[in-house]
């Protein structure tokens, strides 16, 4: 394998969880060496952890927008049976908690992804804290 190659399944098998010692024996290369490769390549190794997860949470649960559909028509649901309810009736405080809860879910499920970049490749121009997220 070239150094690149090399680098290049360092970077996979960090993204997949790999430890450190795991990959020196399975690649060949030192920890100190490889240490170093994670520092220098973090923003590679984190976009591909990134993928790899959206990958494998799209093949265990549902579409991301049939789980939102799911929770904004439940949350509906609750929400019409608490205006129907009288606000002193302990089974619609029971419901808010429900709502509540839910409203976290939704809010989990539809946190950002977040994909960065290196500050050596970003153009000047777009250069603000060193750190550049784009959202999904």
């Amino acid at each position: 394998m070239t150094d690149q190659e090399t680098i290049a399944r360092f970077i996979f098998l960090r993204a997949q969880g790999w430890s450190f010692n795991r990959i020196a024996v399975e690649i060949n290369v030192s920890k100190p060496t490889l240490i170093k490769w994670s520092r220098q390549h973090q923003f590679d190794i984190a976009n591909l952890r990134a993928t790899e997860t959206e990958g494998l949470a799209e093949r265990v649960f549902r579409q991301r927008h049939e789980r939102w559909e799911v929770l904004a028509r439940q949350l509906k649901r609750l929400e019409e049976e608490i205006e129907k309810r009288d606000l002193e009736e302990i089974p619609a405080s029971r419901l808010h908690a429900i709502a509540a809860a839910l409203r976290a879910e939704i809010n989990r499920e539809t946190g950002h992804v977040h994909f960065a970049e290196s500050n050596k490749t970003v153009p000047l121009e777009e250069f603000i804290n060193g750190l550049h997220e784009w959202e999904v």
